[in-house]
């Protein structure tokens, strides 16, 4: 059954989705990794596929940029296509000079001061949390390759572009912990909680806003492939269902 979003048909999307930002990293990560990918939603141009990853299905999706924007696809994905966990892989900028551009973030929460919580079920919740058998696995996986992860909580925004920007991050790290920022997860955490399912967050450290460095859109492609490759493996050993036939 299509939505006013997705065009696909129940089925089309496996149990876990890898949730991009930007829908052309959703083609990369489908055209590289995946087996015999089938593009099952192109409504907005939101690319979504379904393949086999070492033989299980995995879906990978754009989300677009924002909370209203995640929010309306992983709405659907939880509620009509029947997805039981999505994980994020998006990129963040980082808060702290500990984080520099490459490291990979797992959230171990986001706080964030959205209403979207508030609007979408009166929620006044200001931290939100990732699925916590989710996370385990994240963490599980990335010791098992060998890459390191940084857990740290995150800061989930509304705003891209803020007057008083640098002593407003500075605050947000000191009072809340936030070591990076990014624009989705609130939103994403607050439906999983409200529907029953699944979610987590990845994060590669793409700029920092303490000392001013940003990647290239080469460097982004190949360093957010440790992210992609913890997510796959992730998901096809926690939900990933065998391929028929």
């Amino acid at each position: 059954m299509a939505t006013p979003h997705i065009e696909a048909s129940k089925g089309d999307f496996a149990d876990v989705v890898l949730m991009p930002g930007d829908p052309l990293r959703a083609k990369m990560v489908a055209e590289t990794y995946l087996d015999d990918p089938k593009l099952v939603n192109q409504v907005r141009g939101m690319l979504g596929y379904t393949g086999t990853y070492k033989g299980k299905r995995v879906s990978v999706m754009g989300s677009g940029m924002g909370m209203p924007s995640i929010g309306i696809y992983s709405h659907e994905l939880f509620s009509v296509y029947d997805v039981k966990a999505i994980i994020r892989i998006g990129s963040a900028g980082s808060y702290v000079p500990e984080l520099n551009l490459g490291d990979v973030v797992l959230t171990e929460y986001a706080w964030s001061e959205s209403t979207y919580g508030k609007v979408r079920n009166g929620s006044d919740d200001r931290i939100k949390y990732p699925d916590s058998d989710l996370n385990a696995a994240i963490i599980s996986t990335a010791e098992k390759l060998g890459e390191q992860l940084v857990v740290a909580p995150i800061h989930s925004t509304d705003v891209f572009y803020k007057d008083g920007g640098a002593d407003y991050f500075k605050a947000l790290h000191e009072e809340h912990g936030c070591a990076c920022v990014e624009m989705e997860s609130f939103a994403l955490f607050h439906n999983a909680d409200a529907l029953g399912k699944k979610a987590a967050c990845l994060l590669t450290i793409s700029d920092s806003l303490v000392s001013k460095e940003e990647m290239s859109a080469s460097d982004r492609q190949n360093s957010f492939r440790k992210m992609i490759r913890i997510a796959l493996e992730t998901a096809v050993n926690n939900g990933g269902t065998q391929q028929n036939g």
